[in-house]
């Protein structure tokens, strides 16, 4: 090859690789703008308001208000169970660094924030209120968080709550002397003075503490992540956490108001701070009646003295310490009282350690005050108050007809070793049906004729007969969630399922009320479910929702859960079955009405020694034709139902009578004329 040639060749070699040079400059660069205009896409679109948030959060800060609580009222609409009262507080913003250096320095404000403290506390000490506590610069500098213990440089610190006229006229009026001292309202929850439901309307505690409850265990973690400040929950935000006050948290709580405070690179709050003040919660409208409320918790207390001081069933009753009342509304659900008593101050201080055992309502469980002995829990056996559903369960199993005759020679037996069940106080009835049955409370016709026939009707499958049973139960909601509006609802005590029983054993037991611990809740709505023949309905203590401006946003409709289906003749003979004697309580009670007394014993155990214990229960719905209210009493440790609990019983039908009327007239008055009481 010549030497022109080899020129040539070399040539279009340098050609080519400059062409693949400056094509791969030029892909390169494609490559390169491409990317950056889509990360300016990116930020512009994506992740530009994002960025923008967190530019104006480097610069503002929300500090929270507190929301205003909506009330609770009685059924009435006026009467207030528990509402905010309004409050004006002193806060204090720093502006300027008080804490102490690190290097052991002396920090030159800090004799600044001295005299602040000692400014203040020379005026709360003239113009407070004349009871109120003595608060000293030491107590003021120490709220002040010089140091930045308990916030942030920027929150405004509360220096004192509860401002009296004085002291609020005198701030107002020296506001230029104070800088960053502001005056806020904000409220404080009180409730009825009367003491009202106080288990059922429940409590506040702060969201600091109450962040064990699964609610505000969840809200925790949404905190930090809320967009809106509004549904932001500050630390020492007040929360429900029990009762309706929990239970109605969202609709109670309304929307908190904040102080969006413009912030130095240093962290410390500057001038120009911005205020959205809280919006209101809703208004609970509960079915709760004050006037019958009150007179259920008075009727309790005066029968519980009562028992201490007269022998039921032989004997004095000084243990009964404890009752409980439930009535309800048979064609609303409506609660309209409710009563766990003892009670409570809810006004006052809150000291657990002396309210332990009776902070909770009935529909939970709760113990009696006295922690000295051996505590008996609020859910007990039912005792004859089942015996209404165990005849229903027997006539629609075909078991027996109602006509069928039986011979209750005081007892029934059991097993190989014919075990006996006998009758209370070993009565014995000759000539039975079904109704009379009900009406003396035979065990032995229990026993005999549905817990054993049941058993032999389903002996081929193990437990069969005590399947069957539970779904009756639970279907007249005993052993599941009433639905009530209320939390931590318990579902009792199944023990006719245990293990350590025979199949036979649990259906006998359980034909008469031995095998099963519910709460008067449960008790109450069976009642209202034999009332109106076999509508489950849902119970409620809230029945409607109001706006801040008194508008009504829900109203809350009768709800049935489900529904039984009995033949006509199987209602008419259970309701012609309660008939239970209770002269002595409903001596000229003007209404027929139907009713079913208990006693359920059962075994506790108190240093070590077994003791045997009557419970005192009793059910009953008037008037019997066209029922307006079933109510139910539970009375631990009462004795006999007809004597410790039918009496309350029949306070509660009268305070209704005078409010609604039994009859759909209001009575009115209390009548003077007739004493249903047992004193002496």
């Amino acid at each position: 090859m010549t030497q022109q040639q080899n020129h040539e060749k070399e040539e279009l070699s340098n050609k080519r690789r400059f062409s693949f040079r400056l094509n791969f400059f030029f892909f390169s660069s494609f490559i390169i703008f491409s990317i950056i205009i889509i990360r300016l896409a990116v930020l512009q679109f994506v992740e530009g308001p994002e960025l923008a948030q967190q530019e104006s959060g480097s610069v503002t800060k929300n500090i929270p208000l507190l929301p205003v609580r909506g009330s609770i009222l009685d059924a009435t609409g006026e009467v207030k169970l528990a509402y905010s009262e309004p409050i004006q507080s002193l806060y204090i913003t720093l502006y300027k660094n008080y804490s102490e250096p690190t290097d052991g320095s002396v920090n030159k404000n800090r004799a600044e924030a001295r005299e602040m403290a000692e400014r203040l506390a020379e005026v709360f000490e003239e113009y407070k209120d004349p009871n109120a506590e003595t608060m000293t610069a030491d107590d003021i500098e120490k709220a002040m968080d010089l140091n930045y213990r308990q916030t942030h440089g920027y929150t405004p610190r509360l220096i004192k709550s509860n401002l009296s006229e004085k002291e609020i006229a005198y701030f107002m009026q020296h506001k230029k002397d104070f800088p960053g001292v502001t005056v806020i309202e904000e409220t404080v929850r009180k409730y009825d003075e009367d003491s009202v439901a106080v288990q059922a309307i429940g409590y506040l505690k702060t969201f600091k503490t109450s962040k064990t409850l699964e609610k505000y265990k969840e809200i925790d973690e949404t905190n930090k992540d809320q967009t809106d400040p509004g549904l932001v929950y500050s630390e020492l935000e007040s929360v429900g956490a029990d009762g309706l006050e929990m239970q109605y948290q969202d609709e109670l709580r309304g929307k908190a108001g904040y102080s969006q405070i413009p912030i130095n690179p240093l962290n410390l709050p500057e001038e120009g701070t911005v205020i959205q003040p809280p919006e209101k919660g809703h208004d609970l409208v509960s079915s709760i009646n004050k006037e019958i409320q009150v007179e259920t918790e008075q009727a309790i207390l005066d029968q519980l003295d009562w028992l201490h001081r007269n022998p039921v069933s032989g004997r004095l009753h000084p243990n009964a310490k404890t009752g409980y009342a439930v009535a309800m509304e048979v064609d609303t659900g409506n609660i309209i009282s409710m009563a766990s008593m003892p009670d409570y101050d809810p006004n006052a201080e809150w000291d657990y350690d002396k309210i332990k055992y009776i902070y909770r309502n009935g529909t939970t469980e709760s113990f009696p005050p006295d922690d000295s002995r051996r505590r008996m829990e609020s859910t007990v056996l039912l005792g004859s108050t089942i015996k209404p559903l165990t005849v229903l369960i027997g006539l629609k199993e075909g078991l027996f007809s109602t006509s069928t005759p039986y011979q209750d020679q005081g007892y029934a037996t059991i097993g190989r070793e014919n075990r006996r069940i006998s009758n209370s106080q070993g009565h014995v009835y000759g000539l039975l049906y079904p109704d009379t049955a009900i009406k003396n409370s035979s065990n032995a016709f229990m026993v005999d004729m549905i817990g054993k026939r049941l058993y032999q009707k389903y002996q081929s499958e193990p437990n069969q007969g005590l399947d069957v049973w539970d779904k009756y139960m639970k279907e007249f909601g005993l052993g599941v969630e009433t639905g009530v509006d209320l939390p931590r609802e318990f579902k009792g005590q199944i023990e006719y399922l245990q293990e350590n029983q025979t199949a036979l054993t649990g259906l006998a037991y359980a034909s008469f009320g031995q095998q099963g611990k519910y709460t008067t809740m449960q008790l109450a709505q069976f009642t209202t479910m034999l009332a109106n023949k076999g509508k489950r309905l849902e119970p409620h203590l809230i029945k409607e929702i109001r706006d801040s401006e008194g508008n009504v946003v829900k109203k809350i409709e009768p709800k049935v859960l489900n529904e039984v289906d009995f033949a006509d003749e199987h209602w008419r003979t259970v309701h012609r079955g309660m008939s239970t004697s209770v002269d002595m309580a409903f001596s000229g009670f003007p209404y027929d009405f139907a009713r079913k007394t208990g006693t359920s014993q059962q075994d506790i155990y108190y240093e070590g020694t077994k003791t045997r214990i009557d419970n005192g229960v009793f059910i009953a719905f008037a008037p019997r034709e066209n029922p307006k209210l079933a109510v139910a009493v539970v009375i631990p440790e009462g004795g006999f139902g007809s004597s410790s609990a039918a009496p309350i019983a029949r306070k509660i039908f009268d305070a209704y009578d005078r409010v609604y009327g039994l009859d759909g007239v209001p009575k009115g008055n209390k009548q003077d004329d007739t004493d249903t009481s047992q004193n002496e």
